[in-house]
């Protein structure tokens, strides 16, 4: 014979977002942020080759 479980405490927040989940559905995935130190440096244009020309 298995032991009974215990049944878990109740939680008014996980019950809070498991009703809104079945009121609106899954929430989005999470936005990708892509790395700005990854980013190439932009090519600045140079003024004193410009000046001079």
């Amino acid at each position: 014979m298995s032991p009974l479980r215990k049944p878990k405490k109740f939680r008014a927040a996980k019950e809070a977002r498991r009703r809104a989940r079945l009121a609106l559905g899954t929430p989005q995935t999470e936005r990708v942020i892509p790395d700005k130190r990854k980013k190439p440096p932009k090519h600045k244009k140079n003024l004193l080759k410009e000046v001079l020309d």
